[in-house]
């Protein structure tokens, strides 16, 4: 279901840009973002559960050393392969943004620690400012690799507060405030699906308006290879992934199955909205593997419930 919603936001919202000037990216989508759906995942993040850290300190580490050092280093190994500063960038975004939207789905659907779950997904979201600065710090240090300027454009860096403003601080506040609101809280938990799937619909449709997303034509007009490299890099990066995470997480223990989670599944809308801001720096086949990575992602993630045991 969500990967039709996308396919049919991407065209839709893409063709409106084509056929019109396109639109102006507006930082507003990045707190109705926050608001809708980041900001029902924070519900269930409860203070108590701070405690298992302590208990579980071993597989936090394991899960900050998958998603903050292996797998961007995959992203870097593949992403230096392709030779396109853009679709190397995209592919190390997605390697710092851990989790998404869909990653409590999977871990419910395979009996894993779902409170340890939430409370992985708090942290990664806390450490989404570190994801910005490591983006920052692989653009200046591979732009030269890629024969590309970096330095004279503006820094990723500069963003990094207002994205943790809009997409962590502002939802975390409305969530402690909703929770005690019994009546919307109710009515938030009943239409989940629907507020996720109808305002991933809007953002995606709204991000493929934009102006700066219509640069994508020039990609099928004039580099149309840069399409199948990207397809290639997405899909071999979600396997490196599968294949570390396996290896490092005992799928047998309840928490080390939400951890895995947490590491073959990245937030894939947050890394759309950061990236459509990032296309002047990066260029816009940055986009390329983050579109293909929903092509990539959601059937993966259904095979995989098939096969990891729930006990």
């Amino acid at each position: 279901m969500q990967l039709l919603v996308v396919i049919i936001a991407t065209i839709l919202g893409f063709t409106y840009g084509y056929y019109s000037d396109g639109l102006i990216f507006n930082s507003d989508i990045c707190l109705f973002a926050g608001l809708t759906l980041i900001m029902p995942s924070l519900f269930n993040v409860k203070l108590k559960d701070i405690q298992l850290i302590g208990k579980y300190k071993t597989v936090i580490f394991k899960s900050i050393f998958m998603n903050y050092i292996l797998l961007p280093l995959l992203a870097i190994s593949i992403g230096l392969l392709t030779s396109n500063f853009g679709i190397a960038a995209g592919l190390f975004l997605l390697s710092v943004l851990s989790g998404g939207g869909m990653v409590m789905h999977w871990i419910k659907k395979t009996n894993a620690d779902t409170s340890f779950g939430f409370l992985l997904l708090f942290i990664n979201l806390l450490l989404v400012s570190l994801s910005l600065f490591m983006l920052d710090a692989f653009g200046a240090l591979s732009s030269e690799y890629f024969s590309a300027s970096y330095m004279d454009k503006i820094s990723v860096s500069h963003f990094a507060w207002p994205v943790v403003e809009l997409l962590i601080i502002i939802p975390f506040i409305v969530s402690r405030v909703v929770i005690y609101i019994k009546p919307l809280l109710g009515l938030i938990e009943k239409y989940r699906a629907y507020i996720s799937n109808i305002s991933i619909f809007v953002i995606i449709t709204y991000l493929f308006s934009l102006q700066s997303t219509q640069v994508l034509v020039e990609i099928y007009d004039f580099e149309p290879e840069l399409i199948g490299i990207s397809l290639l890099a997405t899909f071999g990066f979600y396997l490196l992934a599968l294949i570390a995470s396996n290896f490092i997480f005992n799928l047998d223990s309840e928490q080390e199955r939400a951890a895995f989670w947490h590491s073959v599944t990245r937030y894939i809308t947050l890394a759309l909205v950061i990236s459509t801001f990032s296309i002047n720096t990066f260029g816009a086949s940055m986009i390329l593997p983050i579109m293909f990575a929903y092509i990539v992602q959601i059937p993966f993630s259904i095979l995989l419930i098939k096969k990891i045991p729930v006990s």
